[in-house]
């Protein structure tokens, strides 16, 4: 028997039982005049297994109860059965849509606006590729490589959200085969793209990514996510999706540079998920990368943190003067409030 919060779908086996207890006949015997094993007969008394044309002829003969009488309770069942399962997966589809952020999704037009909720489960179905939610739960959120600062509930399922408009823009863009080796010689390149406007660099690094197999998607950020970045497989294709969180320039850099990382150690698709160690080995290759260890120790030795000396220091190394500010009010060596001008704000869409 089957429950759902409208239906209830009984199996036959419940009036097979019935008749069974009115005639004093045990399993073993029904069995052995049915010609069918004690286990199957369990089974279909407890609506384990279908009731056939087969069995509906052969109850006939024992029950003296015609085939069709069984034939039309075993429609009826699964006709109900059907209904019930659809209408618990609905309820518990439901639950899950309230855990995405789904005004933000439609904001964003990812997808579009349902006031109805069966409505609104049917169309995150679609956008998601699943014939029910509960099936984002388990998947790619462990294989997924990213960069995000809390871990949420919220924040979760903002990522797989966030994920799947990552993945199906990445099916628009034609990437070369996967190369690991190409990528690391074209560090210097990336960096490089620092002391550009987006509107320079952005199509310079689609291109760089993609002879290198990446798709590079930009989507807004999604609020309470505090996701910058992530990068995960999909075919044969590397995705990484990136957001300008807080229009900072020096973050959308560190954060390309952190999935980066990810790349080159082969952190993507571990099936155990990232670790602690895992994260902070990217945020160190980001750095180092952004400004080297040496060239930054020596500079924060002389202590030069005038807007002069940092500009120096950034043409110097030739990188983006905002990065270095960054860097300094990270390390709590300067101020948050100070040098701000010298941080470019981005508005990549």
């Amino acid at each position: 028997m089957v429950k759902s919060r409208t239906i209830i779908a009984t199996p036959p086996g419940v009036t097979i039982k019935e008749q069974l207890s009115d005639r004093g006949m045990s399993q073993k015997e029904f069995s052995a005049r049915m010609e069918l094993t004690e286990k199957h007969i369990s089974r279909l008394i407890n609506g384990e297994v279908r009731l056939t044309t087969d069995v509906a002829n052969r109850l006939e003969m024992v029950l003296g109860i015609p085939a069709n009488i069984w034939n039309n309770l075993e429609a009826i069942y699964q006709e109900k059965l059907f209904k019930a399962e659809q209408e618990n997966m609905m309820d518990e589809d439901i639950e899950i849509a309230r855990k995405l952020p789904y005004k933000e999704m439609v904001r964003n037009g990812w997808i579009k606006e349902e006031t109805n909720k069966p409505e609104k489960v049917i169309t995150l179905r679609k956008f998601f590729e699943v014939v029910r939610l509960g099936c984002i739960e388990s998947q790619l959120i462990n294989k997924i490589a990213c960069r995000k600062l809390a871990e949420t509930e919220r924040s979760d399922y903002a990522l797989i959200a966030w994920a799947q408009k990552a993945k199906l823009e990445a099916r628009k863009i034609d990437v070369k085969v996967i190369n690991v080796e190409k990528l690391k010689s074209s560090l210097n390149n990336i960096r490089a793209m620092t002391r550009k406007l987006p509107e320079e660099f952005c199509p310079e690094l689609r291109k760089v990514l993609s002879d290198c197999g990446i798709a590079i998607v930009f989507l807004p950020h999604i609020g309470g996510s505090f996701l910058h970045g992530a990068t995960f497989y999909d075919g044969k294709k590397i995705v990484m999706g990136l957001t300008v969180r807080g229009k900072d320039a020096d973050k959308f850099w560190f954060s390309l540079f952190h999935e980066i990382a990810h790349i080159i150690h082969g952190d993507i698709g571990k099936s155990e998920g990232l670790s602690d160690a895992d994260e902070q080995q990217a945020d160190i290759f980001s750095k180092n990368i952004l400004i080297p260890e040496k060239l930054y120790e020596d500079y924060v030795h002389i202590g030069s943190f005038s807007k002069e000396g940092i500009m120096r220091f950034a043409n110097k190394i030739g990188i983006d003067a905002g990065i270095v500010v960054g860097r300094l009010q990270k390390d709590n060596f300067i101020q948050y409030n100070w040098h701000n001008e010298l941080k470019c704000k981005y508005q990549i869409s």
